[in-house]
Order: structure tokens, then C-alpha cells, then sequence
């Protein structure tokens, strides 16, 4: 679908990704202007491996996308980079061996920002595959993937996507990143947790740097940076160009607006602090635009990408301006209680009118579909989910079911398990329409290797009691979606281990459907509990994890 060279499997953009730097002679880039700025800066040398983060892209727009980098020869010290501005060139060519260079330019690394290094390329052809480099005097990053969206108009067929999320560094390797590098893809949607907060622990599969929560500035760069480290999550930035939004682990645990998961141990002021200095961080790791730089403890982060006339992707932040989780069923009625904020619930509500497009796809975080955690009569809930905001729910089911937006389809994170599942206004009335399909994607580690068994034991008969699942399992993994004129069709591509890293295999265990014009999903095809228990990988012992769904 996407025809492409797979220049990360082999040759000198592996070895490039492997060891985090290459030095090559003046005329590899071929700009003079560039190399003389970069020569002409004064100031000590600079250390030698400065592109141990690896590269990325981001945001694909049909005449560009974003670049990023990162300068970090001591990635989890710090950065390691002296206190002045640092040059850096890039280039974007139609082939990885850059002879044909379509952008090119450079762009200061500034100390006040992380020497991180993002460039808002533009000019390009729309739905064109390019390569893109950066280079710091002698010193060349690994070469990267990215991809044009196609123009607005454009009566467009297919698009091929994954989206992941939840991909805690303490619970296990990123093997399906291995995986995800290898498919044939336009974009990855990111839907948050992309680094955990938590402390380090020496009973897990592998530690998180420092010796607590991080709460300043240095302490987020740190921790992000030792998540960007991991070779399998660099290749996966570098095959395709990523769409990133978050949840809640990139600042504080169920945290909601300017209130922390414990406001009785972090005063407010403090709190703010921590929130600033991780949206900072956030965006000095992430390939986003300047209209998502934060501004103290504000940052712009919901925003729409358009794929032709076949799909728009709103990417939502249900973090930022929530109103605080209820702990009772009356609270979660509260007409009052909102997830996205009043401003963010009217931009999605007239995107998804106005879009044109075939598909409207919502890049979510929290689990729309309401998801009882016991069986029998009483229901218990996690109110950090929508199922606390009941009543804006609600009314968005009913706006999905108004014939104004067409094909709404959720895109969800958070569980570390899948549920699919067809949406509807009320979710305990069984005359209820459905009006739209939602499907919550595993974690790429978080929870590690997962107990099948006891999943099912504990939630098949809940979902005898929900007819509105459709497919539950808890491997781990990402989605790939397949986006015709006609249906949507994903298929959940689930690892054998995160507990071990190196050889791992991957497998489809299920695909679900939504057809245009038919509201919900249904399930295609779908390998047995008992499969899916044989074909994980036993560890020889069981490791402690950051867990908090299950």
C-alpha cells in the first residue's frame, strides 16, 4: 500500500540506529551554508555521540511534517550537552541515499529548550514518502522515514495506520516496537502514557533512572530520555511519522487539571511547578509544532490532521481542563462534570460536522464504553475513565447518532488490554441506539507479560453481562488499521514476551470491523483464549510491574 525500501532492516541507517551516530566528511549534507554556520559557532568542542535519542517525525500535513532531535551525548545525566546554542543541519530527500534533496536548512539546538531540535518542514509533495537526516559538524544522525499526508481534496482509497499506547520502561522490553517498524503504515497514533512517572524499583524487568517520581525539569528530561534510549522505540519513530497526544503518566497518576492523584502530599503551587516542567519535557521529546510549545503550565496539544476526503484524525486531550474524577455514580451524573472542557467538546463537536471526510477518527485516551469491573447486580466503576462524565457522554453519543458526523470511530488507550466494543447513548438500556464504535488498544508493556487465564476468568462474565463488548483480551501489543471508502478493519497484532528482549514473534489475534454507514463493529476472526495462552512466552519468573488497571 505504501511501497518502501526497507532502509532500516539493513546497511549504514541500521548501524546508524544502533549506535547513535555516525562521522562521515563535509560533503555527505552538501550544503555549504549549513556546514559553515555549523563551523563558524564558536565555543568549546562538542562531545561525540549527540544523537544517542535517535531521530523522529511528526504531525504529516500534505506539503510537510515535523522534525525532531535531540541533543544528548549523556542522555540520563542531564543531556551532557555545554550551556550554548548548538547548529544543526537537516536535510529531506526522495531517496535515503539523499541525492535528491527537496529541504534543507538549519536549526539552533538552544540549552533553555534541551538542545532538542524541532524543524516544521513544508514545500513538499503531499502523500510522497521522504528520508530525512540531521548533522552537527562531522557528526550524522540515523536516517528516518516520513510521509505526506494527501491533499484535502483528494478522493483518496486507503490508509493503513497502527496506534499504540502505554509503554511503561519497568514493565517490560519494547518487542512490539520491533514489530511495528517492520509494517506498512502512513502514521502511528500515539495515545499516551509514553513515559511513567513512577519510582524506580529493582524487582521489575528493568529500572526507571533516578531515585524517585521525577519532579523538575531535569528530572522529566531524564526519564524521557532514558525511554528514548531503547533502540526498538527509535526504530518505530524512525519508520513513520507519529501523531502523539497524552494521559496521565507523563506528569502525575490520574492526575486532572490543576488537582494531583494526592493533593494532600503535593500542594497546589508545587504541583503547578510539576505540571510546567513535564509539559516542557514533553514537548522537548515529542515531534510537534510550535503551536503545541507550552506556555507555563498551559499547552495546546488537541488538533486535527485531515488524510484526503477518506479520514480526519481529532486528537483529543482529556487531561487538561477535565473537571476532578467523582468517587459516587451520582457525582458521575453530575451535568456539570466534563472530560474535555467546555471550548475542547465545541471544537470537536464542529471539526467532526465540518470534516468532509469519510471517516471521523478520535485519537482518545480514556475508554468511552462503560466497563464494569464486577459481576453480578452491583457495578463498580473507574471514574477516571468516561464512565465518570456520564452526562457529556451522553450528549457526544447522541451528537455521533445525529447523522452530522459521519463514521465515528474512537481510537483509545489507557486499559492495557483491548476491549471492543459498539457505543451508545445509554449504555444500560438495551433499546438504546448504537451509534458509534470504539476500540481500546493494549499496552505496548505496561502490566508485562500478561496472565490470559485470569483475564478471562475474571471478565468473561462480565462481558455475558455487557452486550455491548464485542472482544476483550489482555496481550500485549498495537493495532493496525485498514481505512477503505467502505469499512475500517483493525487487527490486533499481539508479541509472545516483553519480559525478554531480542527474537520474539509476532501474531494477528483478532480483526474487527465497522462498515460505513452502520454504526458498531463486529468481529471478523479471532484466535481462542486457549491459542492466544499457548502461544505466550512463560517467563522463568514473574516480575513485579506499574500496573494500575488490573
Amino acid at each position: 500500500m505504501y511501497p518502501r525500501r526497507r532502509f532500516l532492516a539493513t546497511g549504514g541507517a541500521a548501524t546508524a540506529l544502533a549506535t547513535g551516530h555516525v562521522l562521515v566528511g563535509p560533503a555527505l549534507l552538501g550544503q555549504d551554508g549549513a556546514v559553515a554556520a555549523v563551523r563558524a559557532h564558536g565555543g568549546a568542542p562538542l562531545p561525540s555521540g549527540l544523537f544517542t535519542l535517535g531521530v523522529a517525525s511528526g504531525d504529516p500535513l500534505p506539503d510537510g511534517f515535523v522534525l525532531w532531535t535531540r541533543l544528548a551525548p549523556r542522555p540520563v545525566d542531564g543531556g551532557g550537552m555545554p550551556d550554548r546554542q548548538v547548529p544543526v543541519a537537516w536535510q529531506v530527500a526522495e531517496d535515503e541515499r539523499f541525492q535528491r534533496i527537496r529541504a534543507r536548512g538549519v536549526e539552533l539546538a538552544r540549552p533553555e529548550r534541551g538542545h532538542a531540535v524541532h524543524v516544521e518542514v513544508g514545500g513538499l509533495r503531499p502523500d510522497r514518502e521522504y528520508f530525512y537526516r540531521f548533522r552537527v559538524e562531522k557528526e550524522v544522525s540515523p536516517v528516518g522515514r516520513s510521509r505526506t499526508a494527501p491533499s484535502a481534496g483528494t478522493v483518496n482509497r486507503r490508509l493503513r495506520f497502527a496506534f499504540a499506547s502505554c509503554q511503561s520502561w519497568q514493565d517490560g522490553y519494547y518487542t512490539a516496537y520491533h514489530h511495528l517498524a517492520q509494517e506498512d503504515l502512513a502514521f502511528v497514533a500515539f495515545l499516551g502514557d509514553y513515559i511513567y512517572e513512577s519510582v524506580p524499583r529493582t524487582t521489575t524487568v528493568r529500572t526507571h533512572e533516578g531515585k524517585d517520581e521525577p519532579y523538575t525539569l531535569v528530572e522529566y528530561r531524564n526519564r524521557h530520555a532514558q525511554y528514548k534510549t531503547d533502540a526498538d522505540l527509535q526504530a518505530a519513530h524512525a519508520a513513520f511519522p507519529w501523531i502523539a497526544t497524552w494521559d496521565d503518566h507523563e506528569v502525575d497518576n490520574n492526575w486532572a487539571d490543576e488537582i494531583p492523584q494526592d493533593p494532600d502530599k503535593q500542594p497546589h503551587d508545587k504541583f503547578l511547578a510539576r505540571r510546567a516542567a513535564a509539559f516542557q519535557a514533553y514537548y522537548e521529546h515529542m515531534p510537534l509544532r510550535r503551536s503545541a510549545r507550552p506556555r507555563g503550565i498551559d499547552m495546546r496539544l488537541h488538533r486535527r490532521l485531515g488524510f484526503g476526503r477518506l479520514a480526519t484524525v481529532h486528537v483529543l486531550d482529556t487531561r487538561q481542563y477535565r473537571s476532578d474524577q467523582p468517587v459516587t455514580l451520582a457525582e458521575a451524573n453530575d451535568p456539570a462534570r466534563t472530560m474535555t472542557g467546555a471550548e475542547q467538546e465545541k471544537w470537536l463537536v464542529d471539526g467532526m460536522s465540518r470534516s468532509g471526510a469519510r471517516w471521523n477518527l478520535l485519537a482518545n485516551q480514556l475508554m468511552w464504553a462503560s466497563n464494569d469491573r464486577k459481576a453480578g447486580p452491583d457495578q463498580v466503576f473507574d471514574f477516571d475513565n468516561w464512565d465518570g462524565y456520564r452526562v457529556q457522554r451522553r450528549r457526544m453519543l447522541e451528537f455521533f447518532g445525529s447523522g452530522r458526523a459521519s463514521n465515528p470511530v474512537v481510537l483509545t488507550g489507557d486499559r492495557h488490554a483491548t476491549w471492543v466494543c459498539d457505543l451508545k447513548p445509554d449504555f444500560d438500556d438495551e433499546a438504546s441506539p448504537v451509534t458509534g464504535a470504539e476500540i481500546t488498544g493494549t499496552s505496548i508493556s505496561s502490566g508485562g507479560d500478561s496472565d490470559p487465564v485470569a483475564f478471562h476468568r475474571t471478565y468473561d462474565p462480565i462481558m455475558a453481562e455487557s452486550p455491548h463488548w464485542k472482544y476483550i483480551s489482555n496481550r500485549r501489543g498495537y493495532v493496525v488499521c485498514d481505512v477503505s471508502p467502505s469499512r475500517l478493519l483493525a487487527s490486533l497484532r499481539i508479541v509472545n514476551t516483553v519480559w525478554a528482549p531480542g527474537d520474539t514473534t509476532i501474531a494477528t489475534a483478532a480483526r474487527f470491523e465497522v462498515e460505513a454507514g452502520r454504526p458498531g463493529i463486529r468481529v471478523v476472526d479471532q484466535i481462542s483464549p486457549e491459542s492466544e495462552e499457548r502461544s505466550l512466552t512463560k517467563s522463568s519468573r514473574r516480575y513485579e510491574v506499574d500496573d494500575d488497571q488490573f
